[in-house]
């Protein structure tokens, strides 16, 4: 039974985990009409790893993400109704609705951005990290992967990197055990993701369940001591979880026969918005609820009013 004294921290997680839920569940909803303009890759099933990473970070502390980022950027700090304006292609958009769902960004925040491109967030993070170090300031950076991007060259070379000069970042693997449709039973010779990653020389830990209590608890540790320079150095965790919808879109896949419907169950009977919701009082819950839901029409309506770029705006922020 959760003591009383924390409900503070299950209320501010299980806040920040339903707002993703329902946001991804509204987008889904939304998509079938086109007034989303940009392909989908929800996080449903995965919220409770972003939440529990991002929750001991400062403001001016720095997440990459890969490309089903809409979790990460809502539990940094991104604004609903800018992320959904950027769905819609709306100029009110955190990207002037002009990047899309997997090009979130949010720098007041301390959201560095996401790719579309496996694999391709992993060096900008580890150079934002160098850039932290070089100025000897007081931020973490805390990187997001998911198990496809270990397979990508950079993966290795960005953890040799941060190991050698010692930099300020937490490599977070969100292993749903997929690349797109190809399990990893035919990607990985060697399974231990964690054995390969210490071989550069990079502490690594792996999770066996999804609690977002026990992920946030381990994630403040390392990140106070990446802060503190007691870590001298990069961490990376492995977190297996489970993607309930398709690779990109708004519905179930499960009748495609490249995945198990009994591991399915298991990870939804085990669904963190349950868990984290079920242990709080029914009151607190319901207020909560209730908060989310407002936020959620809010960032609906925002997006439905915001106008849609003008033409002569295509290159608002490009270099060249």
């Amino acid at each position: 039974m959760m003591q009383e004294h924390d409900h503070g921290l299950a209320a501010r997680l299980y806040r920040k985990i339903r707002l993703i839920r329902r946001m991804e569940e509204v987008v889904a909803e939304i998509y079938p009409s086109d007034k989303i303009k940009s392909p989908v890759h929800l996080s449903i099933g995965q919220e409770a790893i972003s939440v529990a990473f991002c929750d001991p970070l400062r403001r001016q502390d720095v997440v990459s993400m890969t490309y089903r980022g809409h979790a990460a950027f809502l539990a940094k700090g991104g604004s609903p109704k800018g992320m959904m304006a950027e769905l819609y292609g709306k100029r009110d958009g955190v990207a002037h609705g002009i990047a899309g769902s997997m090009h979130l960004v949010d720098m007041e925040n301390g959201i560095l951005g996401a790719s579309a491109v496996v694999g391709t967030s992993i060096p900008v993070a580890v150079g934002y990290a160098m850039a932290i170090k070089m100025r000897r300031e007081d931020r973490v950076v805390v990187c997001f992967l998911g198990d496809g991007a270990t397979e990508e060259g950079v993966f290795p070379e960005s953890l040799n990197f941060a190991a050698l000069h010692r930099l300020p970042i937490l490599f977070v693997c969100e292993n749903n055990g997929l690349a797109i449709h190809s399990p990893l039973a035919n990607r990985w010779a060697q399974p231990d993701l964690c054995r390969r990653v210490e071989g550069y020389g990079v502490p690594a830990h792996r999770f066996e369940d999804m609690d977002t209590l026990v992920l946030r608890t381990w994630a403040d540790e390392r990140i106070g001591a990446i802060r503190s320079g007691q870590a001298e150095g990069p961490y990376f965790v492995e977190c297996p979880t489970y993607r309930w919808l398709q690779h990109v879109g708004p519905t179930d896949d499960h009748d495609q026969g490249y995945r198990d419907d009994a591991v399915a169950a298991d990870w939804r009977a085990r669904d963190e918005v349950e868990r984290l919701g079920g242990a709080l009082p029914a009151e607190i819950r319901a207020e909560i609820d209730a908060e989310v839901e407002k936020i959620v029409a809010d960032a609906v309506a925002f997006a439905e009013a915001s106008p849609f770029p003008a033409p002569g705006e295509l290159k608002v922020g490009a270099y060249a």
